[in-house]
């Protein structure tokens, strides 16, 4: 059974950065895309990031593009998000999540089959 456990979330301003972990557990991480996803209070889960098995290739949200950045190190089975320039509007539970069978990047919700509990981020204005 997959595991996947995020860390790194907090309360910070309008223009800081926060980096998030996931380390995951269970699976053939290195065989896997895993992405970012989240929840703003209120509303519905969204996209926000993924990388293939190998790191190489990514996929964003076009509301994060230029400000995040999706990487991994499978040595260490653990998968990062690099949120810089964050706005308040990015306050959510980010959870990350793996899509089973799948290599490459995908947004789509529904490909993600095992999540983690989620880590909360606060932005402040």
């Amino acid at each position: 059974q997959a595991q996947l456990v995020e860390s790194g979330g907090g309360l910070v301003q309008a223009g800081g950065s926060l980096r998030l972990s996931c380390a995951a557990s269970g699976l053939t991480f290195s065989r896997n895309a895993m992405g970012w996803l989240r929840q703003p209070p209120g509303k519905e889960r969204e996209f926000v990031a993924a990388v293939n098995w190998s790191g190489r290739s990514t996929y964003y949200a076009d509301s994060v593009k230029g400000r995040f950045t999706i990487s991994r190190d499978n040595a260490k089975n653990t998968l990062y998000l690099q949120m810089d320039s964050l706005k308040p509007e990015d306050t959510a539970v980010y959870h990350c999540a793996t899509p089973r069978g799948i290599t490459m990047p995908t947004s789509d919700l529904r490909d993600y089959d095992y999540w983690g509990q989620g880590t909360q981020v606060t932005v402040s204005s």
